[in-house]
Formats: C-alpha cells, structure tokens, sequence
C-alpha cells in the first residue's frame, strides 16, 4: 500500500530532507585521497548528531554503520573499512538514510577522488542526469514506471547500464515503503502518481554490465564485471505542480520549533 502522507508528515520529512543535505555539505570536504571510509563514516555520525537525525541504517537487519560508502566497483551498501584508504581516480559513492522526529529522508552521492578521465566524469554526471530526468517524471497523473522509464532512457543513451536487482522505493515513517520504483522499463505502468507519496529515487548505474553480487561481507554489492558503479538518490514528494526535493531544500528553521511527533 502506498501510504499519502499528510500536511504534517510532509513537514517532517521536508525538514529531515533538508538536515541531511546539510550533513551530506559537511562530509563532503572529508572525501579526500589518503582517508579511509571508515573515517567518512565518524565524520557523518557527527554531522547526524549535530543536526539531531538519527541514522536508520545503524542497526537494520545488523548492520553496524549509519552509512554505506561504495568504492569503484561497489554499488551500494559498502561498509566502511579502517583499512580502505581513499586514492586519486577512486569513484565513492555516499549513501545515508536518516530520520528526524521518526520521518525518514534518503540521499546518496558519488564523488571523484582528485583528478579523473573525461569518460568517469561524464559517467558519474550521467548518474546525477539520470536522477532529475526520473525527477522530472514525479508528477500527478503520470505513472511509477514513467519515472523507471526516464532513468534508463537517461542512462542507456551515454552509453551505460542500470542495474537491475536494486531499485528506489517509497519513504516515510519507515525507511522503506511501497512502492517499489525500478530504475528500468516500459513508461505507462504501474500506479498513477497522486499528491502526497513520497518517494526515495535512486539509480544505480555502471559502466559495464549490469550484473552484480554479494560480497562475502553480507553486505557489500559489486559488479561482476568488475566495472565502475555510481549512485545518486534524492527523497522527492509529488505535488500537485512540479516534484519537491527534499534532500535539496534549503533548511527551514522554523521547523526546528516543532514539538512532539505524528
């Protein structure tokens, strides 16, 4: 079931989206050559805490971190590691999922370390490029797949994949709703967007071909090819006129005066 969410919940989730970019701006000077991603994952827990969210991947189904970093040929829910240090030419892509006062937003980014050839520049660009068209398509009247449809129309046309296992899904009190949304097919299927869902919307793309697996830590996804992934997400709410961005929004303070939960 699709949950709408109601004035109150958008409140919410439009100030957690907010606060996260906001940690994502403070971590982002620390993704540098010669770090570990262990040390971006203690820099993140700090901004998490001096923005008061709280991580909600930190204890799901055991997981030990309140982030997931994935390095080159990982695509998603990296671990971080004490003993993975960062070099130039690294592509790292960010993923934080987080709540304030029980409403959850959900962000990833990916990063270039130092200098970078033409072709992984355009490649990372292509994931961020793929992520507004799947955006754009988050409008009242269209349907889920319209939004599938754009990312991979987006991502095939500069010459890549998306991966086909993994997909966004809807966000709210809980980090994962429904519906599903993949990052490929045909447009004109599925539910009918209304005002109100919101969704987490996130390709995964590499630069080969679009097989992956688990790695031997439960955790980690890679390419089997060995190719170069990258992963951008945003938490976006339908409207009745254009998609609302949440984990873009500039912070509204006066949220922060809000009492008690929903």
């Amino acid at each position: 079931m699709i949950i709408i969410k109601n004035n109150r919940a958008i409140t919410m989730m439009r100030q957690a989206g907010g606060l996260l970019a906001q940690v994502f701006d403070s971590i982002a000077p620390c993704i540098v050559e010669g770090v570990s991603t262990l040390s971006i994952e203690q820099a993140a827990v700090k901004a998490l805490a001096h923005y008061g969210l709280k991580s909600e991947s930190l204890g799901y189904r055991g997981y030990k971190y309140s982030t997931c970093i994935s390095v080159n040929d990982e695509v998603v829910h990296g671990m971080p590691r004490a003993d993975r240090l960062l070099t130039t030419g690294d592509v790292v892509s960010v993923d934080i999922c987080a709540s304030w006062r029980g409403y959850c937003a959900d962000m990833a980014r990916t990063y270039i370390i130092g200098a970078a050839r033409e072709q992984v520049q355009h490649f990372v660009q292509t994931a961020q490029s793929a992520l507004d068209a799947g955006i754009a398509q988050a409008v009242v009247g269209n349907h889920l797949s319209d939004i599938s449809a754009a990312i991979e129309r987006e991502v095939t046309r500069n010459g890549y994949q998306v991966v086909h296992d993994f997909a966004g899904h809807g966000i709210g009190r809980s980090m994962h709703e429904d519906p599903e949304i993949l990052n490929y097919g045909q447009p004109g299927h599925g539910p009918v967007l209304c005002a109100g869902m919101t969704l987490a919307i996130e390709p995964m793309i590499t630069m080969g071909g679009y097989d992956v697996f688990v790695a031997d830590d439960g955790w980690t996804v890679k390419t089997k090819d060995k190719s170069l992934a990258a992963h951008s997400e945003d938490t976006v709410l339908v409207t009745e006129r254009e998609p609302e961005i949440f984990t873009r929004a500039i912070l509204n303070e006066n949220c922060a005066s809000l009492k008690g939960d929903v």
